[in-house]
Protein backbone atom coordinates (compact mmCIF):
# COMPACT_ATOMS: atom_id res chain seq x y z
CA UNK A 1 0.00 0.00 0.00
CA UNK A 2 2.86 2.34 0.88
CA UNK A 3 4.44 1.92 -2.56
CA UNK A 4 1.13 2.33 -4.31
CA UNK A 5 0.44 5.63 -2.52
CA UNK A 6 3.96 7.00 -3.00
CA UNK A 7 3.73 10.71 -3.81
CA UNK A 8 -0.05 10.84 -3.22
CA UNK A 9 -0.19 10.77 0.56
CA UNK A 10 -2.40 13.21 2.39
CA UNK A 11 -1.48 13.93 6.02
CA UNK A 12 -4.32 11.62 7.08
CA UNK A 13 -3.16 8.72 4.90
CA UNK A 14 0.46 9.29 5.94
CA UNK A 15 -0.52 8.98 9.60
CA UNK A 16 -2.46 5.77 8.89
CA UNK A 17 0.41 4.24 6.91
CA UNK A 18 2.91 5.02 9.70
CA UNK A 19 0.54 3.53 12.26
CA UNK A 20 0.14 0.35 10.23
CA UNK A 21 3.90 0.05 9.72
CA UNK A 22 4.53 0.55 13.45
CA UNK A 23 2.05 -2.17 14.38
CA UNK A 24 3.41 -4.64 11.81
CA UNK A 25 7.18 -4.14 12.04
CA UNK A 26 9.97 -5.27 14.37
CA UNK A 27 10.51 -3.65 17.76
CA UNK A 28 13.36 -1.33 16.78
CA UNK A 29 11.60 0.15 13.78
CA UNK A 30 8.25 0.23 15.61
CA UNK A 31 9.67 2.48 18.29
CA UNK A 32 10.93 4.96 15.71
CA UNK A 33 7.61 4.95 13.84
CA UNK A 34 5.44 5.20 16.96
CA UNK A 35 7.68 7.90 18.38
CA UNK A 36 7.54 9.98 15.20
CA UNK A 37 3.77 9.91 14.81
CA UNK A 38 2.86 12.15 17.78
CA UNK A 39 5.44 14.73 16.73
CA UNK A 40 4.41 14.74 13.06
CA UNK A 41 2.80 18.08 12.23
CA UNK A 42 0.93 16.49 9.32
CA UNK A 43 -1.37 14.69 11.73
CA UNK A 44 -2.39 17.75 13.78
CA UNK A 45 -5.65 17.99 11.87
CA UNK A 46 -6.58 14.42 12.78
CA UNK A 47 -6.76 14.32 16.60
CA UNK A 48 -8.68 11.04 16.82
CA UNK A 49 -6.27 9.18 14.55
CA UNK A 50 -3.31 10.65 16.42
CA UNK A 51 -4.80 9.57 19.73
CA UNK A 52 -5.25 6.02 18.39
CA UNK A 53 -1.54 6.02 17.54
CA UNK A 54 -0.75 7.27 21.06
CA UNK A 55 -2.91 4.53 22.57
CA UNK A 56 -1.26 1.84 20.48
CA UNK A 57 2.18 3.26 21.30
CA UNK A 58 1.31 3.22 25.00
CA UNK A 59 0.10 -0.37 24.73
CA UNK A 60 3.29 -1.29 22.87
CA UNK A 61 5.41 0.37 25.58
CA UNK A 62 3.44 -1.41 28.32
CA UNK A 63 4.46 -4.74 26.84
CA UNK A 64 8.06 -3.58 27.14
CA UNK A 65 9.76 -2.87 30.45
CA UNK A 66 9.04 0.86 30.04
CA UNK A 67 5.77 1.25 31.90
CA UNK A 68 6.39 4.71 33.40
CA UNK A 69 7.04 6.18 29.99
CA UNK A 70 3.80 4.72 28.64
CA UNK A 71 1.75 5.78 31.64
CA UNK A 72 2.95 9.35 31.83
CA UNK A 73 2.94 10.21 28.20
CA UNK A 74 1.17 8.31 25.47
CA UNK A 75 -1.70 6.70 27.36
CA UNK A 76 -2.56 9.79 29.38
CA UNK A 77 -2.52 12.02 26.29
CA UNK A 78 -4.62 9.53 24.35
CA UNK A 79 -7.17 9.35 27.18
CA UNK A 80 -7.47 13.14 27.27
CA UNK A 81 -8.07 13.39 23.52
CA UNK A 82 -10.61 10.54 23.49
CA UNK A 83 -12.53 12.17 26.34
CA UNK A 84 -12.51 15.56 24.60
CA UNK A 85 -13.81 13.95 21.40
CA UNK A 86 -16.40 11.85 23.21
CA UNK A 87 -14.86 8.62 21.89
CA UNK A 88 -16.04 6.56 24.84
CA UNK A 89 -14.87 3.05 23.77
CA UNK A 90 -11.37 4.34 23.09
CA UNK A 91 -11.35 6.37 26.31
CA UNK A 92 -12.31 3.22 28.20
CA UNK A 93 -9.49 1.30 26.49
CA UNK A 94 -6.95 3.98 27.42
CA UNK A 95 -8.28 4.17 30.99
CA UNK A 96 -8.10 0.38 31.30
CA UNK A 97 -4.48 0.46 30.15
CA UNK A 98 -3.67 3.11 32.76
CA UNK A 99 -5.46 1.11 35.45
CA UNK A 100 -3.39 -1.93 34.44
CA UNK A 101 -0.42 0.07 35.75
CA UNK A 102 -2.25 0.77 38.99
CA UNK A 103 -2.92 4.39 38.06
CA UNK A 104 -6.10 5.84 39.50
CA UNK A 105 -7.96 7.31 36.55
CA UNK A 106 -10.00 10.23 37.81
CA UNK A 107 -12.20 12.88 36.25
CA UNK A 108 -12.36 16.54 37.18
CA UNK A 109 -14.97 15.85 39.84
CA UNK A 110 -12.91 13.10 41.47
CA UNK A 111 -15.04 10.32 40.03
CA UNK A 112 -13.70 7.53 37.93
CA UNK A 113 -13.35 8.38 34.23
CA UNK A 114 -14.14 4.82 33.24
CA UNK A 115 -17.77 3.90 33.12
CA UNK A 116 -17.16 0.76 35.06
CA UNK A 117 -20.08 -0.11 37.23
CA UNK A 118 -19.94 -1.81 40.57
CA UNK A 119 -21.47 -5.24 40.63
CA UNK A 120 -24.47 -5.59 42.93
CA UNK A 121 -22.32 -7.51 45.42
CA UNK A 122 -19.58 -4.88 45.36
CA UNK A 123 -22.17 -2.21 46.03
CA UNK A 124 -23.73 -4.30 48.80
CA UNK A 125 -20.30 -4.56 50.45
CA UNK A 126 -19.14 -1.00 49.76
CA UNK A 127 -22.14 0.65 51.45
CA UNK A 128 -21.55 -0.76 54.95
CA UNK A 129 -17.78 -0.40 54.51
CA UNK A 130 -18.36 3.30 53.84
CA UNK A 131 -20.09 3.59 57.22
CA UNK A 132 -17.00 2.28 58.97
CA UNK A 133 -17.85 -1.39 59.50
CA UNK A 134 -14.95 -3.83 59.42
CA UNK A 135 -14.63 -6.66 56.92
CA UNK A 136 -15.55 -9.12 59.66
CA UNK A 137 -18.70 -7.19 60.61
CA UNK A 138 -19.80 -6.91 56.99
CA UNK A 139 -19.06 -10.60 56.45
CA UNK A 140 -21.21 -11.58 59.43
CA UNK A 141 -24.14 -9.56 58.05
CA UNK A 142 -23.81 -10.96 54.53
CA UNK A 143 -22.73 -14.48 55.50
CA UNK A 144 -19.39 -14.11 53.71
CA UNK A 145 -15.84 -14.43 54.96
CA UNK A 146 -13.87 -11.32 55.89
CA UNK A 147 -11.41 -12.34 53.19
CA UNK A 148 -14.15 -12.31 50.51
CA UNK A 149 -15.22 -8.87 51.71
CA UNK A 150 -11.63 -7.65 51.42
CA UNK A 151 -11.36 -9.05 47.90
CA UNK A 152 -14.51 -7.24 46.75
CA UNK A 153 -13.36 -3.97 48.31
CA UNK A 154 -9.99 -4.40 46.60
CA UNK A 155 -11.84 -4.67 43.27
CA UNK A 156 -14.20 -1.79 44.10
CA UNK A 157 -11.72 0.96 44.94
CA UNK A 158 -10.12 1.26 41.45
CA UNK A 159 -13.58 1.33 39.86
CA UNK A 160 -14.44 4.30 42.04
CA UNK A 161 -11.12 6.01 41.40
CA UNK A 162 -10.05 5.87 45.03
CA UNK A 163 -7.02 4.39 46.69
CA UNK A 164 -8.29 3.67 50.19
CA UNK A 165 -11.35 2.70 52.15
CA UNK A 166 -11.61 6.07 53.90
CA UNK A 167 -12.82 7.65 50.66
CA UNK A 168 -15.60 5.12 50.01
CA UNK A 169 -18.36 7.26 51.51
CA UNK A 170 -17.58 10.26 49.29
CA UNK A 171 -17.11 8.13 46.18
CA UNK A 172 -20.44 6.36 46.67
CA UNK A 173 -22.10 9.68 47.34
CA UNK A 174 -20.64 11.15 44.13
CA UNK A 175 -22.06 8.29 42.08
CA UNK A 176 -25.43 8.52 43.85
CA UNK A 177 -25.14 5.08 45.43
CA UNK A 178 -24.80 5.91 49.10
Amino acid sequence: MRRQLEGHKSPHVLLQVRRARAVLTNDEEAEDLFGAAPRDQAGKGWPFERAVVLLEYGQWLRRKPRTNEARKDELARALTVFEQLGARPYAERAAAELRAFGVSVRGDDGASRGNERLTPQQLQIARPAATGLTNRQIGERLLLSARTIGFHLYQTCPKLGITNRARLRDALSDMGAS
